[in-house]
């Protein structure tokens, strides 16, 4: 499988008052057209890496790679033109909370039709009727309706789905998902990710699925990365996660509930400095 993306010795370094912050340190992977998971607590670097590739870091950070490449183009020395013509068109983010992402003065279905004049260089009434294909892809309902909400008028659930919709409507080669189903109640969480699940298989696209839910991961993707502290630990099939080795992943993996789990209190990561470093 030839690789969609490349990402090498990839370093994100922010400037502060008492020194420089090394954030992401030395993330390596390749990415095919399949479903990777990375995983880690909160702060391990994971919504920063996604970013990275995108290109959409603050002033004050400085990012650094042997190579970081999107289908042979390389992000790092690439114009502002051709980086505007591969973010949305060509890598679509999803972000966690729609809720903040969605312009509240616009309709959603306005803004899906947005995406897809800008990336798609369609005219309006073509715009507005991919717009309500892609509305009724995610499963929504009488998408004519849904069309005219605004934001506000929407669940969280929905919101998520008009996010997913909104980034899926160029037909982009690469979706990053940062925690998409972190905020939905199980049910729609499921919903959700079947909709990822058949885009995913019906347009060949790549998947970076970001996530603090490892059995979540296990079952939804093919291969995960295990971040901590900027870096990567591990990299294990997905199905293999269970029985992963770095005693990083064990403790992430011990420190979940289980039903009928009779331990009094679940146990906290005992964390070793050789871990920074590896």
């Amino acid at each position: 499988m030839s690789a969609l993306l490349e990402v090498e010795d990839l370093r994100v370094t922010f400037q502060t008052p008492t020194g420089p912050f090394r954030a992401v340190r030395g993330v390596s992977f390749a990415l095919g057209r399949e479903r990777l998971g990375i995983v880690g607590e909160s702060g391990s670097g994971k919504s920063l890496t996604g970013r990275a590739i995108m290109r959409l870091l603050p002033a004050n950070a400085r990012l650094e790679a042997k190579r970081l490449a999107f289908d042979g183009v390389d992000l790092l020395t690439a114009s502002s033109r051709t980086l505007r013509g591969i973010r949305g068109a060509r890598i679509s983010l999803v972000l966690q909370d729609p809720k903040y992402s969605l312009n509240p003065v616009m309709t959603v279905g306005e803004q899906i039709a947005e995406a897809a004049r800008i990336h798609g260089g369609i005219g309006a009434a073509a715009a507005r009727r991919k717009a309500l294909e892609m509305i009724a892809a995610v499963r929504i309902r009488d998408p004519e309706r849904v069309y005219r909400l605004y934001p506000h008028e929407v669940s969280g659930g929905m919101g998520q789905r008009i996010m997913i919709a909104m980034m899926l409507v160029p037909e982009p080669d690469l979706l990053i998902a940062d925690e998409p189903t972190s905020a939905l109640d199980v049910t729609v969480q499921m919903q959700v990710l079947a909709i990822l699940d058949d885009l995913v298989r019906e347009r060949g696209m790549g998947l970076i699925f970001i996530s603090h839910d490892l059995d979540l991961v296990a079952s939804f993707c093919d291969r995960v990365l295990v971040m901590y502290a900027g870096r990567v630990v591990e990299q294990v099939a997905a199905r293999d996660l269970a029985s992963a080795t770095h005693p990083y992943t064990q403790g992430l993996l011990k420190s979940l509930p289980r039903i009928g789990d009779d331990r009094a209190e679940l146990p906290t990561l005992s964390r070793d400095p050789a871990w920074l470093e590896g």
